[in-house]
């Protein structure tokens, strides 16, 4: 792609102005992802009655998406990332709600809206764009004293986590939180409100432990392997060392025809086995290197909301990467999570390049009369 730098066209401006070591780093994440699903995904689909490449088709139909997601959303002002952020969160945040009563339940749980042969995961979308939203009221506070925007943004986030915590989904809710709580301490909280912040935040990780079975057992297994079925994790420590430094070769890694959700949760298994240790190190490099580049861009930026809506959203991004390959390599409890733009997904992959192309937005360069935010 050549553009001239005297075009005056959108797509010229986008091209001139956008992260382009950015957006290199996030087509590679999409290229890495697409070989590793097509790897991952036909034995998962055969052990559950499948066609073989059919979850690979639907991931390649989704990947258009992201694509439009990603490059639509880096097209647009700061001005134009606020309002649709908004407008998003208000919608996905009523399906959200809407889950608790229509939602299909799935491993027991009610997060997703069934469409046809397809299913819609609203929380994915209501992740990003609640960044976006929490940004716009924390900048509020800051440039109209008279909004109570942190008052706002504390109350709309109780409800969030509420109606995630309902679901139940205690890993959208930590990341949600996580996210929300750098924004909070970026928008400049009292050290006193983050240290009770901190303190709930611990208080609310308890709380999960003793009231919710399924993360006791979790929990449980983690600091005592022995308490109970482990299965998965020792499948998935397997996959890495029987991939050792170059791995096995695509195609040729036996632990994917065992290890449930191979393609999806623990796909990072996979890389290790087929890949080896080379291409999971490519993939730590090329998810620090957006988190990294992200926030360099930042460093000379004033506008309020374009650093807090931006440091949500690379929050985000960097903590769902840094939670499943955690939970893969037996650092963590495991949590069913998404590798960002490697696992296979529907809902999730569209939602986190909408994320990513709001960030791309925010971090575009801007001059002297151009519309921020």
């Amino acid at each position: 792609m050549s553009f001239s730098r005297a075009d005056r066209s959108l797509v010229g401006q986008w091209w001139w102005t956008v992260d382009r070591w950015m957006l290199a780093a996030v087509v590679a994440l999409l290229f890495l992802g697409a070989i590793l699903v097509l790897a991952a995904s036909p034995a998962v689909a055969t052990r559950i009655g499948m066609d073989n490449f059919a979850l690979a088709q639907r991931h390649f139909m989704m990947l258009p998406l992201a694509a439009l997601a990603i490059l639509g959303g880096s097209m647009l002002s700061p001005r134009q990332v606020r309002r649709a952020g908004v407008v998003l969160f208000l919608m996905f945040l009523t399906l959200t709600f809407l889950t608790l009563f229509i939602g299909a339940e799935i491993k027991g749980a009610t997060r997703w809206i069934a469409l046809g042969p397809f299913s819609l995961q609203p929380s994915e979308f209501l992740k990003p764009c609640f960044a976006i939203f929490a940004a716009w009221m924390f900048a509020l506070q800051k440039t109209n004293p008279g909004v109570p925007g942190n008052l706002i943004s504390v109350l709309v986030f109780l409800v969030v986590i509420g109606i995630l915590l309902k679901q139940p989904d205690l890993g959208m809710t930590a990341v949600v939180t996580a996210t929300w709580a750098a924004q909070f301490f970026i928008a400049g909280l009292p050290i006193f409100w983050v240290l009770l912040l901190v303190g709930l935040g611990i208080a609310g990780l308890v709380g999960a432990y003793f009231m919710l079975p399924h993360v006791t057992e979790r929990v449980d297994q983690f600091f005592n392997p022995e308490s109970g079925d482990t299965y998965q994790i020792d499948r998935a420590l397997e996959a890495f060392q029987n991939g050792g430094l170059y791995g096995t070769g695509p195609g040729e890694g036996s632990v994917k025809l065992v290890l449930p959700d191979a393609h999806a949760d623990f796909v990072f298994a996979v890389a290790g086995e087929e890949f080896g240790l080379v291409v999971c190190l490519l993939l730590v490099v090329l998810f620090a290197f957006i988190v990294l580049r992200a926030l360099a861009r930042l460093l000379g930026e004033h506008n309020h909301f374009i650093i807090l809506a931006a440091t949500g959203l690379v929050t985000s991004f960097g903590l769902q990467a840094i939670i499943n390959m955690a939970s893969s390599l037996h650092l963590m409890p495991t949590k069913g999570m998404t590798l960002p733009f490697i696992s296979y997904g529907g809902s999730s992959i569209v939602a986190i390049g909408l994320g990513i192309g709001f960030l791309l937005a925010l971090t575009r360069r801007r001059f002297p009369g151009s519309v921020e935010a």
